[in-house]
């Protein structure tokens, strides 16, 4: 990530923990005005021109957006701008008004992942094992930014043709999760899927372990690889699309290499309710006997 793209993080991150611009402002010696240009016209066209754009010519692009911003001057004072938003802190509120820090953190982790979702954007098709069959499951998936840029979207159309939609976070370039909820509301039944995310941009593959509940609300895991279809991520496009389950005997070549890397033994982790009145010993090898029925 380059500075300015860590600039506009890190003043994002400290607006939404309540600190006003005129305080960032002052902190870095700069004025309201031109750091008011910056963090809403300026850095946020300059991110989404680095798609196709070389970092120089991002910039200037972005500047002309304004008429208040000197290049030469954001570049002089680029580092020491970076390091002084580095230090500077949002006021901890007291243990009463705090609230759960960690939906706090989950809600600041997803504003931050939209900054970088544009690199794994697009409509893809998942290959996992199915839960009910030995079959290779294909699903459409699609990542984006949401409609107002406040969090990852992601959308799923399952084997049987119902619609799902959820959100993502992508941390450090390395990792990301995607989470939606399965059954229909009021219930809630959480999917969570873990991306290994691959160390290059705008990647074709992505793969990772998809962790949800089995129609009896067992906990069950498996092995996941999406494969990017397209850049669109048009939703009457997406919704077009159709999940299917295709049996062991009807694979092509192709669809034979998602099948033996997602569907052999060893990538399909499950776990069962015992009907015992209590939990011992016992009921540990007796489950293992039961999901082997």
């Amino acid at each position: 990530m380059d500075e300015l793209t860590e600039i506009y993080k890190r003043i994002e991150y400290l607006r939404n923990n309540g600190v006003k611009m005129k305080e960032i402002a002052d902190r870095v010696d700069m004025a309201p005005s031109v750091l008011s240009a910056l963090y809403s016209s300026v850095l946020p066209a300059y991110i989404d021109l680095l798609k196709t754009r070389t970092p120089d010519e991002a910039l200037d692009e972005a500047l002309a957006l304004v008429n208040n911003v000197s290049k030469k001057r954001l570049l002089n004072n680029v580092g020491s701008v970076r390091l002084l938003l580095q230090e500077m802190e949002p006021e901890v509120p007291g243990e009463a008004e705090s609230g759960n820090s960690f939906i706090k953190l989950l809600g600041k982790e997803s504003k931050e992942s939209v900054q970088e979702v544009f690199n794994y954007s697009g409509i893809y098709l998942s290959y996992s094992l199915s839960s009910s069959t030995d079959s290779l499951k294909i699903e459409p998936y699609m990542i984006c930014a949401s409609e107002n840029n406040e969090y990852v979207k992601v959308g799923m159309i399952n084997a049987y043709k119902s619609v799902h939609w959820g959100s993502g976070i992508i941390s450090n370039h390395q990792n990301s999760y995607l989470m939606f909820n399965e059954r229909d509301l009021p219930q809630f039944a959480l999917v969570t899927i873990y991306l290994q995310l691959p160390h290059y941009e705008f990647p074709n593959m992505l793969k990772g372990l998809y962790l949800c509940l089995d129609y009896n609300h067992n906990p069950i895991a498996r092995r996941i690889v999406l494969v990017k279809q397209s850049d669109c991520t048009d939703v009457h496009k997406f919704l077009e699309m159709e999940g299917r389950l295709v049996p062991k005997a009807e694979l092509t070549p192709e669809l034979e290499v998602y099948y033996n890397y997602t569907c052999q033994e060893g990538d399909y982790i499950k776990t069962c309710t015992v009907p015992s009145p209590k939990l011992d010993e016992t009921d540990l090898e007796r489950e293992k006997k039961m999901l082997k029925i």
